[in-house]
């Protein structure tokens, strides 16, 4: 998780705009403001962490501690949304923290609120900012009298170091916040990925397999009805039939293949992905050299990789692609794989495109997909997943 800084609206220096416009005018109101606010938090954390520090001793203390780090963070959020209103500075919104119901039970709720990273860099910044805060207010209400002519560059250095204290004290900048939010948004796209996969097996299902299945009963029927009366047209009939179970058998093969295919949970990913390259339009050349097989999740989504990079060589590639290859080796604790094509390239993996939804599902497992494809060059899509062992 990071923070984005739009340290203006306008982004050029006050020596280029209107030395008086909204930015400037903003940038005053957050100087002004800066004192009230800081004192309000100055007393409040002071008192806060005396009643609470003095209180620890008895069995009221550490929960009023908790609960007092609590609404600390509610001040940082306050400060958040001003620091985004007056000085276009954006920072994400640290993760919230749980209950005791969520959390596991009162005591480790006690435990994670006492030790919670981002209540204490609030206090910290609390209590350092009403100096600064002071020196504002004075600077920016006598500037307003004295030093309107140079104001707007004054104002513009001071809001650069609130800026600056905003971004280190009140961002969720430690890794543990940024890894959280990967995570989260991370889970949803697992989430929506099963949900597509899922609609699309019943649509498979419903408009293929299972139509197939239902013309075959009603044909048997008839041939059934027709046995006695015109046992040739019957033997037809079932003749038919018979053509038709082979037809929803094939498909149900294809739907299981394209779900996980016997082949990979049998044999491994060189069996696999060699029976992929076999289907696709352009001779492929497949390599794999890996000490052992990965975990099945791993070495399900490198199949289904390669899969959806080798239809995007038969469908994009163009006629003058005469050669393509897949490559599949581990390094250190990755897993990576190559697919290359000789065709005509201008492959993107911009949002909206094949490649962007596949990269979406790498960047789900911590994977990585990158893109090469200059025009005329033909394409090259080296992806990279984490590697773990069968039974790790």
């Amino acid at each position: 998780m990071t923070a984005t800084d739009h340290t203006s609206d306008d982004p050029r220096p006050p020596s280029v705009r209107a030395a008086f416009d909204a930015v400037t005018w903003k940038e005053i109101a957050y100087l002004l403001t800066n004192f009230p606010m800081a004192l309000i938090g100055f007393v409040y954390t002071v008192v806060m962490v005396s009643v609470a520090g003095g209180l620890s001793v008895t069995a009221i203390g550490l929960p009023l501690f908790a609960c007092g780090l609590f609404v600390s963070r509610q001040l940082g959020r306050v400060e958040r949304v001003r620091a985004r209103a007056l000085l276009g500075v954006r920072v994400d919104e640290p993760t919230p923290m749980p209950g005791p119901g969520r959390a596991g039970g009162f005591f480790p709720w006690l435990w994670a609120s006492l030790k919670d990273a981002v209540a204490w860099r609030t206090v910290l910044f609390e209590l350092v900012r009403l100096p600064w805060a002071v020196l504002t207010f004075t600077v920016a209400l006598t500037g307003l009298f004295v030093l309107w002519p140079v104001l707007p560059w004054v104002a513009r250095g001071l809001a650069n170091v609130d800026r600056a204290m905003v971004r280190g004290l009140l961002s969720p900048s430690d890794e543990l916040e940024r890894r959280i939010a990967e995570l989260e948004s991370d889970r949803g796209v697992v989430v929506d990925t099963a949900a597509a996969d899922l609609r699309r097996i019943e649509r498979d299902l419903h408009d293929g397999a299972q139509a197939r299945l239902v013309a075959l009963a009603m044909g048997l029927g008839l041939a059934k009805e027709k046995l006695l009366e015109d046992p040739e047209g019957a033997a037809a009939m079932v003749d038919e039939a018979h053509g038709e179970v082979k037809l929803a058998l094939q498909e149900l093969r294809d739907l299981a293949r394209g779900i996980h295919p016997a082949v990979l949970t049998d044999r491994g990913l060189d069996a696999a992905l060699s029976s992929v390259a076999s289907r696709c339009l352009v001779p492929v050349k497949v390599s794999v050299d890996l000490p052992a097989r990965p975990a099945e999740a791993i070495e399900g989504i490198a199949y289904f990789v390669v899969s959806e990079l080798l239809q995007n060589v038969s469908k994009h590639a163009g006629p003058q692609a005469r050669v393509a290859s897949v490559e599949v080796w581990r390094s250190d604790r990755r897993l990576l794989i190559r697919v290359s094509d000789d065709g005509r390239g201008g492959a993107s993996a911009l949002a909206g495109s094949g490649l962007a939804g596949l990269a979406e599902r790498l960047g789900a497992v911590d994977g990585v997909l990158v893109v090469e494809s200059p025009e005329g060059a033909g394409t090259t899509v080296t992806a990279e997943l984490p590697w773990r062992g069968r039974g790790a």
